[in-house]
């Protein structure tokens, strides 16, 4: 068993620790939010006072931290991992951050000869919590392959994309797709009860027809249909609505980088921009259904 250090315990990393733990391997972990870092000691974990005594003499890292520019400070920083790292540790950034920083943290890994691989994961906080997240990972082959064995006691699926940075674009691609998707089923779905169909023999006919999607199954927006949404519980956060307008944004930024038109996402960015903007920020990203029918989620 390993001795793994973990950057930031938040809704996804606390759950994902626990499952390291149970598999018996050794956590350090550390986030800036004590909170956090309690409920990850009451899984198991190690608490750390810093990232670096986090990460000192660990032989695997992973971090999972909101934005771009957290990660390049995590990383790069005066006291950061390729400051604090033992020479042979596996690096596995795990979190959802724009191409360019991605990029950036590689190129430094091997200039420092370390082994880096990035490895985004989908399947939300359910996911986590089971152990049944899919990890998207990108890097060398022969550092994709020994990440693997660190990742299976977190994942249902671990699958390798290819080169640097291939897992983030897999995850961008993925999350553009099911935000999309989430916003027509929450038109859907309103404009079903509307006309007068009974919610769950809708939700029966769309979740075996094509009309089908994770969105639909596991984050249904009218409540008392699907036990796993956030509909259910006044719309407290599996996943904000300011991670998904980050995504989302991640998204569009390289298809401008590369010349691809996305019309329908940046419709989508602009409808989660407005749940944003009226205060709904860290609620559910599933608010957008307020667009659709303010009757759902007042907030409160």
């Amino acid at each position: 068993m390993a001795t793994i250090a973990w950057l930031g315990l938040g809704h996804m990393g606390g759950p994902m620790t626990a499952n390291l733990v149970k598999a018996g391997h050794t956590v350090r972990g550390f986030d800036l939010v004590p909170a956090a870092v309690d409920a990850a000691a009451a899984n198991g974990v190690t608490p750390a006072a810093s990232a670096a005594e986090a990460v000192a003499d660990a032989d695997v890292v992973f971090t999972m931290l909101p934005k771009g520019e957290h990660a390049l400070a995590a990383y790069t920083g005066s006291n950061g991992v390729f400051a604090t790292a033992r020479p042979d540790a596996l690096l596995i950034d795990s979190s959802t951050i724009d191409i360019d920083s991605c990029r950036t943290l590689h190129d430094q890994a091997e200039a420092k000869g370390f082994r880096f691989v990035d490895a985004p994961v989908s399947g939300g906080i359910s996911g986590a919590k089971a152990g049944t997240l899919t990890f998207m990972v990108g890097g060398a082959v022969g550092d994709v392959e020994s990440a693997r064995e660190f990742i299976e006691p977190m994942a249902g699926n671990v699958i390798p994309t290819g080169a640097a940075t291939t897992g983030q674009a897999a995850k961008i691609c993925n999350n553009l797709m099911l935000f999309i998707n989430l916003a027509s089923t929450c038109e859907g779905a309103v404009l079903a009860d509307r006309l007068g169909l009974d919610p769950k023999v809708f939700w029966d006919i769309a979740s075996v027809s094509s009309g089908d999607s994770w969105a639909l199954r596991t984050w249904y927006p009218i409540p008392g249909i699907v036990e796993t949404a956030a509909s259910n519980n006044d719309f407290a956060p599996t996943f904000t609505t300011d991670l998904a307008n980050k995504d989302i944004g991640l998204a569009i930024a390289a298809a401008k980088s590369t010349g691809t038109p996305l019309q329908i996402g940046e419709h989508v960015q602009k409808l989660l921009q407005q749940v944003a903007d009226a205060g709904f920020g860290g609620k559910d990203c599933t608010m957008i259904v307020k667009l659709v029918d303010e009757s759902l989620g007042d907030g409160s």
